[in-house]
Formats: C-alpha cells, structure tokens, sequence
C-alpha cells in the first residue's frame, strides 16, 4: 500500500483547514456570494475524481488527445485546467459489438488506448492509477490520475476469466450492462426488466474477490436490485442521476440512491441534458421519434462498421438539435436531492463528457468543472463538503472494494 509522506499529509490537511475555516455553515440553507480566490483555493484543494469519460471512443480512432480540440469535450490541456485529479476512462464497448463475438476484442483496444494513446504519450501529465492511494499520488505529483472503467458486461463474453485478465490489466470497475440486455443481467435500455442470473451473481462475487467495483449506471431495477442484494462490497452508479427529478429509466429512484447509499454506495451525477432537466427529456423524446427510421437506416448501411455507425448518428443528431439545454443549476439540485435524501456521503459526479451531445450551459467541456465549485459554494455547501463530493465519496468505495477483496482472498470473508 502506498505510503503518503507526512510532509504531503500536512500540506493536505493545511489546505483543508484554511479553506474549510472559510465556509462553517451546513449547505443548501443559505446562499451566498463568493470571491474568485475562495472557488480557486476550494477547487485546489479537493481531489477531483470524475468516473465517467468517453473521450477514449475518438482516441482508439486518432484522435490525439494532447492537442486542443473543438470537436470534443475532452483534451489534455483543458483536462488541467479544470483541476482534475481522477479521471475514469470509459472502455465502451457498444452493443453492436456483440455481433460475431467481437467484444472482447473491441474491449482491448479501448484498454490499449487509454494505456498507449493516453498515459504512455503524456506520461509526464498523466499517471496509470488503479487503487485510491495511487490517486493520491497523482495528486502529489501534479499528474492527473488516469483508470479505466468497462462499459458494457457483455465485454467478457460470459466468462470469468476475461474479467480476471481484464482486472490484471487496470480496470477498476465494469458497468454490469449498456443498453442491452445481456445472458446474465437486464439493462434499463430494455423493457424486459431482468434481473441478474446465476452467472450474473458468480460474476458480481468474483468482482468482489477480485476488487472490481460493481457499476450500476444502465441496468434495469430489477438487476440493481439483485446487484446490490449479491454484492460484499459496495456498488456504485459511475454516471446516473435522479429519476425523481428527471423520470427516465437511466436515472436512480429515490429508494434505489438511498439503500446504495446505505451499502456504502455512491450515486456520480450524470451532466447529460436530458437526465438532468425533464423538460430535456421531453424534447429528445420528440427527436428521438423523427430519428429512429434515420437511426435504423445507417445501422443497416453499417452494419459491419460500428466506428463509422458512430460517426454517421452523431452527425446525424447535430443536424437535427434539440433547442433547449440544462443548466448547471439543474446538476445542483441534482445534487441537493441526493443529499437530502441519502446525506452528503452518497454523491459524486460521473460526467459523462465526449460521451453524451448536450451539456448543461455552463458544464460544456472539461475545463469548467470550478464553475460547479462556484454554484456548490453559492448554494451553500462548506469546502469540506465539496471535497466529499468531489472524491472523497468514490475513494471511500474504491477503498471498502479494496478492503472486501484482500478479505476474501485472505478467505476472511
């Protein structure tokens, strides 16, 4: 386990107290204005771990990811200036994948280009990091932490022992299902609402043995449900939000984010516009309606190339917008609702960038994550409070993960 020098621990805990003096009042209860140097000396001080990122779709295809960039919302340079400390790198693999067995292949490539296109190419800015304390370091080192997430259970081909190799080669955790379903677990993309099967239990408890957190952003209730009732170990929502506040089937009920959060589980707020504000939601409905015939027309045309079915959908919804956005007073309430519901410790943040078209305004790329800082410091919250949003919260799970798989493979458990 990593050794944190005490010198790096003071510095911490100087920080933390200088601005936590700042801001004793509990948050939400009044609101205030703040100074540009109390968001910079809060934003520095915390240890910002976002556990959602699909900027890896363009760089398995090119795209350089140290050159600044209008097409994305992702880059290295604005990566540093948003101050993060953790980054997860989603290892999407898309359900068409599963089509002739390819998806253990497509999971490769997409943990080679975080490991080779990303961390290898800038190893002066990024660290490979797979445990809480190796994020700690990058935060000591001035890098930026960089993990690997997989997206999509179908990425192991039902078999356990691609999930071990995946585990040996840095990934952290696997969300259990994307849009479709799989032979063990039932996705919220479906109307089916399965629950998990046998192999699906198996694989949550040789996640567990292994230290794989259990992500479940995607899956339908009835596999939350089972995940959780399965799970040694807490589970986690990398990119969800509230269904009470935006009722689609991507997001959280309030029972779902209260029983995680009382597992030890944390629920990482999605910026997608339409999970966010219902009034999105409604919007793309509508949208969704004009495109489907468009949609299924260019999955038939390429049928056998899902990189360029990508490229032709997106291009495809640029030219047919939305005309309405969230807000980043949408995330906070967001935010809010959690903590009123489920407490301070149950929230953290999974944005999504480069992996959704609509942003809030004011949360449109990654160099403007501080503007969150600022609404949480005006809305109230102390800097201690932010910090547990911001990192605090996931480095508990990552370390209870930890902890439940040296337990089980000490045969404690």
């Amino acid at each position: 386990m990593l050794k944190v020098s005490l010198m790096t621990l003071q510095r911490i805990a100087a920080a933390a107290l200088l601005v936590s003096s700042l801001f004793a009042e509990a948050p939400g209860r009044k609101k205030r204005t703040v100074t540009d140097e109390e968001v910079r000396q809060v934003h520095e001080s915390a240890i910002l771990v976002d556990t959602h990122n699909d900027i890896t779709s363009a760089t398995v295809d090119g795209f350089d990811i140290g050159k600044p960039s209008k097409d994305h919302h992702t880059d290295l340079q604005r990566l540093k200036k948003g101050g993060l400390t953790g980054q997860f790198f989603a290892v999407y693999v898309a359900a068409s994948y599963v089509e002739g067995n390819r998806s253990a292949h497509r999971t490769l490539a997409m943990i080679d280009t975080v490991k080779h296109d990303i961390v290898e190419r800038y190893p002066n800015d990024f660290l490979f990091a797979v445990t809480a304390d190796d994020i700690l370091r990058a935060k000591e080192q001035g890098k930026i932490a960089a993990l690997m997430g997989i997206e999509g259970g179908h990425a192991i081909e039902d078999d356990a022992r691609l999930l071990r190799r995946y585990y040996d080669l840095g990934v952290r955790y696997m969300t259990l299902t994307h849009t479709n379903d799989n032979t063990w677990a039932g996705s919220s993309g479906s109307k089916l609402n399965k629950g998990l099967t046998k192999l699906g239990r198996e694989i949550i408890a040789e996640m567990n043995r292994l230290g794989m957190m259990i992500d479940i952003s995607h899956v339908s209730d009835q596999t939350f449900w089972d995940a959780l009732n399965a799970s040694r170990a807490p589970v986690f929502a990398s990119h969800s939000s509230c269904r009470a506040i935006s009722p689609v089937p991507r997001n959280m009920t309030d029972e779902m984010i209260v029983a995680m959060a009382k597992r030890g589980g944390v629920i990482q707020i999605n910026f997608d516009c339409g999970y966010l504000n219902p009034d999105v939601a409604r919007a793309e409905q509508e949208r969704a309606k004009t495109l489907r015939p468009k949609l299924e027309a260019l999955r038939k045309k390429y049928a056998n190339d899902p990189e360029k079915l990508t490229e032709a959908a997106r291009a495809l919804r640029r030219e047919t917008p939305l005309g309405v956005r969230a807000t980043l007073a949408d995330v906070v309430k967001h935010i809010n609702h959690v903590v009123e519901i489920a407490g301070i410790e149950a929230v953290g943040l999974g944005s999504d960038f480069d992996g959704v078209e609509c942003l809030p305004e004011g949360l449109d790329s990654v160099d403007l994550w501080p503007n969150l800082t600022r609404a949480l410091l005006e809305e109230g919250y102390t800097a201690a409070e932010i910090r547990k949003i911001y990192g605090e919260n996931i480095l508990r799970v990552m370390r209870a993960v930890e902890r439940t798989a040296r337990e089980m493979q000490a045969g404690t458990r």
